[in-house]
């Protein structure tokens, strides 16, 4: 499957919830001249705290550089995870840019604002100590739905993320969901662009909201999803799904709805 780019986020290689096997798939079954990392690409974080950077992780690297030095352009955007990226920015590491937000533009003349979003997280500037708490809290429920899933495999379900279920439950979780978009909405307005594209809040989603487009990638702990612009300029939702329980294969999926034609075509 042959895409103009594709954009991925929140891989969080270094933790052990990372889904890099079927993001390998998901690599290896697609190409696309702009690769977009949208942060939170290696977890810092995780790594500090205990090393556990697997054979995938380090495979999800290599396959990334070797398509960099062939036709696609790579663009790495830092996020909170993978901060340490900072203080490399603007920096070109074998081809690859380093950044904390782009402006990309669609083939039929669309601007994105492309950047993480953690930037709208006031714990990542004033308590770094309950944000990480936070993300110690995460942790654990991903724990849960690990072992939770090995026995809806068992007899015979599919994936199902408690986490994602928890946070659409929890009032204040979807509270800081729409304040969140709310507020990528308003940097695509201050930058002048027709929409944003993001991630750090693990919620895939394509909307418009207020006029403006907000994209979210989504990605590759819970959900393994990204967003692809094809050769139109219309740029989609895609979900990367096991098509059995207990088998290491994938497929690519589209969700409805999914593309955001240009108004003007």
């Amino acid at each position: 499957m042959k895409y103009r780019a594709i954009w991925i986020s929140d891989l969080h290689l270094g933790s052990r919830h990372s889904q890099s096997a079927l993001l390998l798939k998901f690599l290896h079954d697609t190409e696309c001249e702009q690769l977009y990392l949208v942060g939170d690409i290696i977890d810092g974080w995780e790594l500090r705290r205990r090393w556990l950077w697997s054979a995938d992780a380090n495979t999800v690297i290599q396959k990334i550089l070797r398509m960099n030095r062939k036709d696609t352009q790579v663009t790495y955007l830092f996020g909170n995870h993978d901060e340490f990226m900072q203080q490399f920015l603007g920096l070109s590491f074998g081809g690859i840019h380093l950044a904390e937000r782009v402006i990309h533009t669609t083939l039929d003349g669309r601007k994105y604002l492309v950047m993480h979003g953690h930037q709208l997280d006031g714990l990542v500037y004033f308590n770094r100590f309950l944000e990480r708490l936070g993300s110690r809290i995460y942790d654990w429920i991903l724990e849960f739905n690990l072992h939770f899933n090995r026995i809806r495999h068992r007899l015979g379900f599919g994936y199902w993320s408690v986490a994602a279920h928890l946070k659409l439950q929890a009032k204040t979780a979807v509270r800081y969901i729409t304040r969140f978009e709310e507020g990528m909405v308003h940097m695509a307005r201050q930058a002048g662009v027709q929409g944003v594209i993001c991630g750090h809040i693990h919620r895939a989603e394509i909307r418009d909201l207020k006029g403006f487009e907000y994209l979210n990638c989504g990605d590759w702990v819970e959900s393994c999803t990204a967003l692809a612009e094809d050769f139109e300029g219309n740029i989609s939702l895609l979900r990367f799904q096991e098509m059995e329980p207990n088998k290491s294969v994938g497929r690519i999926s589209l969700t409805d709805p999914i593309v955001i034609p240009n108004p003007e075509k």
